[in-house]
């Protein structure tokens, strides 16, 4: 499997982005004993509901992949990349979209769009300066009908707004759909 130095895989729900994620990660760690590789989790357990499902989600992980070490980081994003990110260690970032989510909560606040704007600008930074390979997921949800809500609405742009961003920071990107991978751009 051909690793990109930053690849950014989108999809809709259960799309097989995670899965793919996984599988870039376990092909990085194949290829030399001296690599390593992280995922940055930024999903946050607010119900039982949530809580059940990050559960799962570990306990498969740690099944599937037990190389892949796990940091929890639902805010700091930025910080967390370049914390970890390293010329031999693959960064796995799931989900952009739960980031994102958490960086505008509560939806509508006066200045939560504002400072969800200089966490993205410093993603983006982060992002560039990545020293070893970079691989984030995130949903791809502007292909519905456009939400009735103001602040979905804002959401719905900023989500998209910021796949646009880090796709052109990226050499390869994905769209899953039915666990299969469409290449949408590959830098040569």
């Amino acid at each position: 499997m051909n690793i990109a130095r930053r690849e950014l895989i989108l999809g809709g729900q259960k799309s097989g982005k995670s899965r793919r994620g996984e599988q870039l990660a376990a092909a990085w760690l194949a290829r030399s004993p001296s690599h390593r590789a992280v995922l940055v989790a930024t999903a946050r357990a607010l119900d039982e509901e949530m809580l059940a499902r990050v559960t799962r989600h570990r306990e498969d992980r740690a099944a599937r992949l037990p190389a892949l070490e796990t940091v929890e980081e639902p805010v700091a994003l930025a910080q967390a990349i370049r914390e970890h990110a390293a010329p031999g260690t693959l960064v796995l970032v799931d989900c952009l979209t739960l980031w994102l989510t958490n960086q505008m909560m509560p939806l509508g606040a006066p200045r939560a769009s504002l400072a969800a704007d200089r966490a993205v600008a410093e993603l983006l930074r982060a992002i560039n300066e990545s020293p070893g390979p970079l691989v984030l997921v995130g949903n791809e949800i502007g292909l519905g009908v456009i939400p009735l809500g103001r602040e979905v609405r804002a959401f719905v742009d900023a989500l998209g707004l910021l796949n646009q961003q880090v796709a052109a920071t990226c050499e390869r990107v994905t769209l899953m759909a039915a666990g299969l991978p469409l290449t949408l751009k590959e830098a040569p």
